[in-house]
């Protein structure tokens, strides 16, 4: 029996990532009605937290072409899922199945398709050993992967799509920093600091893009009124009445336990204080700078209903605003966060201090970079931007 080995490796506080790569060597291909199977790489990635985490699974066919795929596995704890994307998952004791959705149900000889999922556990969260697709073991021998380091490698030169992507929605935001010709934003981005400026620093990147070959980069610095941005000149006031924006960011280090921001919108409802989108007690949240809400409420029940971010990697982060009602909704990776939803019925540890206040949010701009209120630095990148008045997809 082949052996595989898990590499764990302790990020800052309390984030853990797990990496287990399942690597199969050649087999006789078998029939199928969907095509067949020869092995697979499996790359399982985890943050985790007390009680909870959050797996991304990239899988690589190393067969024949599949219209049509799943992947199977099992814990070797009590982990249980409680939601996923990208992929159908469901759950029958430790036994799991994740079965492609519409859009990536063709996975090429040779290809990878990536989803992800989120879960709890109260004993043990060790990482899956085993993993099959359309029946077929993913079976050899395990390759640990490497430390990360805290440069991304470089992305590859690939032709930039944003731009026909969101400008066909009549974006009023549509940008993946393209345009930008040297290394401080300009044109349609400045710097900027708009309550106090500590040693952050923006700049635009070209050795890390999620399309193209720029994106934006923020060295974000630990420090109470570390503040340092790059502001769109554009004027929302009219984009409306739902706000929609879309934005692939990518951080170094996990969300900490104290309070930080990496967008900020002025709020004509707030005399111009800024709606936030950030970070505290480890999870995603929104925080409102007139009052100091934050949705969900951080009680411990309150965060669990939110997420962390995974590090290392794009992620895709949606939301829209309702300019006439107390409505916001939030989407990481096509994930709807249940703690970050706003209806406007009261939800126990979610939604009492935002809904405190009746006036809905009016945003006027949008602001990309680095809050620090305390401790917590990041290196973080943002790339393909677009906000408007309809919706815009990942």
């Amino acid at each position: 029996m082949t052996s595989l080995r898990v590499r764990r490796h302790r990020l800052p506080l309390w984030a853990l990532v797990l990496t287990v790569v399942a690597v199969a060597l050649p087999a006789i291909a078998t029939s199928r009605a969907q095509g067949a199977a020869t092995g697979c790489t499996v790359t399982y990635t985890t943050n985790e937290w007390s009680g909870g985490f959050t797996a991304q699974i990239r899988v690589t066919n190393l067969g024949a072409a599949l219209n049509g795929w799943r992947l199977e596995w099992a814990y070797g704890g009590d982990q249980q899922v409680t939601s996923a994307w990208n992929a159908q998952v469901t759950q029958s004791g430790s036994a799991v199945n994740a079965v492609n959705a519409a859009h990536n149900a063709v996975l090429a000889a040779g290809g990878s398709v990536d989803f992800g999922l989120q879960g709890t556990w109260r004993t043990a969260d060790p990482a899956p050993t085993a993993f099959a697709l359309n029946g077929a073991p993913c079976g050899g021998t395990a390759t640990p992967t490497p430390t990360p380091t805290a440069t991304p490698t470089p992305t590859p030169t690939a032709t930039s799509t944003a731009p026909a992507e969101c400008a066909g929605a009549g974006a009023t935001i549509c940008s993946d920093f393209e345009d930008q010709a040297g290394t401080v934003p300009s044109g349609a981005w400045q710097t900027t600091a708009p309550d106090c400026q500590g040693t952050g620093k923006v700049s635009v990147d070209t050795s890390v893009a999620y399309s193209g070959t720029r994106s934006l980069r923020v060295d974000g610095g630990a420090g109470y009124c570390n503040h340092v941005f790059a502001a769109s000149t554009r004027d929302l006031s009219s984009v409306g009445p739902v706000v929609y924006v879309r934005m692939r960011v990518r951080h170094t280090t996990a969300l900490p336990i104290n309070h930080v921001t990496f967008v900020s919108m002025p709020d004509a409802s707030q005399g111009s204080k800024a709606l936030r989108v950030g970070g505290q007690n480890g999870a995603l949240q929104w925080n409102r700078e007139s009052d100091d809400a934050t949705l969900p409420e951080q009680s411990p029940a309150g965060v669990a209903l939110s997420t962390p971010l995974a590090t290392g990697r794009w992620l895709c982060l949606r939301y829209e605003i309702d300019t006439t009602a107390q409505s916001m909704r939030t989407w990481v990776d096509d994930q709807e966060i249940a703690g970050l939803r706003v209806d406007g019925v009261p939800t126990q540890n979610v939604d009492g201090q935002w809904l405190a206040r009746r006036t809905p949010p009016r945003p006027t701009g949008l602001r990309l970079g680095w809050e620090s209120y305390g401790t917590g630095d990041d290196t973080l990148w943002f790339d393909d931007v677009a906000l408007g008045s309809s919706p815009i997809g990942c």
